[in-house]
């Protein structure tokens, strides 16, 4: 649940976010504060998390230090299990929290007002359904005095983000979808504190290191696993995916390895010494890091026959980590030299001209990732004072410049991950005494406020899909009456012969009559008196010069109990007879969010 801090005199939004090392605008985001950014004694503010830890020093108390935070005794009283007469240690350290976890209703709120106030939305839209069925509330009356608990409502985003937990009770692979809020288990007893799940970039396929170092493919779409091979102990345990998905490229053994993860065969490259192997967008040239003549730790290309080795950087300091290559393969990154001091540097391929990023104030800058349209690199800096450590998440554009803070973990580190487009960052907190995270939490660089989408569960690793992928596993559809044979998401039931049904869309087909032009019968469903479609539809004409098909999507005042439906019709390759009557055109209704992903694996019987 969301905190709440109640401002007193003297506070300001800069003082405010400076107690809790937050970045101003995240808590501006946070409220929804609008311009001038006045802030009044007595109103409640919704506080991201931050750094909520204070070593005691001489002369402190539990009174001076709940002066000092504006928070009340009882709240850091209870949350540090303190007993009477709450006696302080010189170099304790406290937890204080930034503001108790519930929101007093004011006078005129009303449950919408809330929840678009403090950012409980799902899709972009105000959720005030989930802010009810969390209070447990009647009826949407609400009355001055009420504590309401404000949660972190499904962000409704696409694509899936895969981790590594325990949840299950041992390590494995898991999947959270944004858009439910669910999380489903993809392994069973294969995975490792250290597996780290890396999609392929069309999404079907995640790769990992296991248990006693063995190398995995989960297969999404049937939840078929292989194991590939074995890793040497201490070895590199990077993998990286051909761009067009197909192939893993590993170091191990002395050689490059690439395996074919659809015929199942690999071919080797001998190389000594090579880690961190990664793939160009042609799909004909790797970059791995290797040692020099003079042993020493440098980037190098090679195409896929390890015939053409060239030598991309000229390092004279220590051994090359974390090695990335920019998606448009323009750019790479690396870290050096080492764990206690890492800096992240990125170098352009076309000229050798390397660029340093600065990075955070303890020089530890760890897990750094490129943004999908390689402008950007995502990375954990870890600082510290004299209340322990805590993690930066931090982008800077590829020459250097323009670094800046997004929000805080009290992890010492933390995986960081891009959405697929690119707009939001997820990445892990929730860190116990340097332990492990138990959070998950996404930020939309647009709006920064910090959202949880997970907690109280063990997770070592995450990495979003790289595409925005609706469903993991499909099912097949043949109806025989209607000629037709598609993919449409596993999890959704049988309604009847032509209907199906799930938590998060539908799909329902028929045959339509005419011998009308396919432009004119797209018209003609599209634009119905009862306006199924709402008032200004879109018509979307298919450029297959081999397929007469559209697909219509509806309009923003499309009525509610129609779920979001679109539609998707073709010319039949020749009519089909159903009860006497012969039909030109198939027709499939389904919700917006998945008439493409199902139209696009429609074919017809022969």
């Amino acid at each position: 649940m969301q905190h709440f801090y109640v401002v007193r005199t003297g506070d300001t939004l800069n003082k405010i976010a400076k107690r809790w090392e937050l970045p101003v605008k995240s808590l501006i985001a946070a409220n929804n504060l609008t311009q001038p950014y006045r802030i009044t004694i007595g109103q409640q503010l919704s506080i991201p998390p931050g750094v909520n830890k204070y070593r005691v020093k001489s002369g402190d108390s539990v009174y001076r230090i709940s002066q000092m935070y504006g928070v009340p005794v009882s709240l850091i009283v209870e949350t540090n299990r303190l007993r009477p007469p709450y006696a302080l240690q010189i170099g304790q350290l406290l937890e204080i929290p930034p503001g108790v976890a519930y929101y007093v209703v004011q006078p005129r709120d009303t449950l919408v007002q809330i929840a678009k106030r403090f950012n409980v939305t799902t899709g972009g839209q105000s959720n005030p359904k989930y802010l009810q069925t969390t209070n447990e509330l009647p009826s949407t009356a609400l009355t001055p005095g009420m504590k309401l608990s404000i949660p972190f409502a499904p962000t409704a985003d696409r694509g899936f983000l895969a981790y590594t937990s325990n949840r299950g009770g041992q390590y494995d692979i898991w999947v959270y979808n944004p858009r439910t809020g669910k999380n489903r288990q993809l392994t069973s007893g294969l995975g490792d504190a250290r597996s780290q799940p890396i999609w392929s970039p069309d999404s079907g396929r995640i790769a990992f290191v296991g248990k006693d170092r063995i190398i995995y493919v989960i297969y999404t779409a049937t939840g078929l696993i292989a194991g590939i091979d074995q890793l040497e102990e201490g070895g590199d345990f990077s993998l990286g995916w051909s761009p067009d998905s197909s192939s893993l490229a590993y170091a191990t053994r002395g050689m490059i390895i690439l395996y074919n993860a659809t015929l199942h065969a690999a071919k080797t490259i001998r190389q000594p010494g090579a880690s961190e192997v990664s793939w160009f967008p042609s799909g004909t040239e790797l970059m791995f890091q290797a040692l020099d003549a003079s042993g020493i730790s440098q980037l190098f290309s090679s195409d896929t026959n390890g015939m053409t080795k060239k030598q991309i950087t000229r390092n004279t300091n220590g051994p090359l980590h974390d090695a990335r290559l920019s998606p448009d393969g323009s750019f790479a990154l690396y870290t050096t030299p080492g764990a206690s001091v890492s800096i992240i540097y990125t170098v352009e391929l076309a000229t050798g001209v390397v660029h340093e990023v600065k990075g955070g104030p303890d020089g530890k800058n760890y897990f750094p990732e490129w943004s999908p349209d390689s402008l950007r690199i995502v990375y954990s800096a870890t600082a510290s004072d004299d209340r322990g450590y805590f993690t930066q998440i931090r982008t800077v554009e590829r020459l250097g410049n323009e670094d800046r803070i997004w929000a805080i973990s009290n992890c010492f580190s933390t995986p960081v991950t891009w959405s697929p487009d690119g707009r939001k960052i997820a990445y892990l907190s929730g860190c116990k005494e340097q332990e492990f995270a138990n959070e998950l939490w996404v930020l939309d660089l647009t709006h920064p406020v910090p959202i949880r989408l997970i907690e109280d569960v063990t997770i070592t690793s995450v990495q979003w899909s790289p595409t925005p992928i609706m469903d993991l596993s499909k099912a097949e559809f043949t109806n025989e009456t209607f000629d037709v044979n598609f993919q449409y998401p596993a999890s959704w039931h049988r309604v009847n012969n032509e209907r199906y049904e799930g938590d998060d869309g539908f799909f329902q087909i028929s045959a339509l009559l005419g011998s009308d032009s396919i432009d004119k019968v797209c018209h003609d469903e599209a634009f119905q008196k009862l306006m199924p479609y709402g008032s200004a539809p879109r018509i979307i004409k298919s450029q297959n010069p081999y397929e007469q098909s559209c697909t219509i999507l509806p309009s923003a005042d499309q009525p509610a109990e129609m779920k979001g439906q679109a539609a998707f019709i073709a010319n039949y390759p020749s009519p089909i007879m159903i009860d006497g009557i012969s039909y030109n055109y198939f027709i499939l209704w389904a919700d917006k969010e998945h008439i493409d992903g199902i139209s696009s694996t429609v074919l017809f019987l022969p």
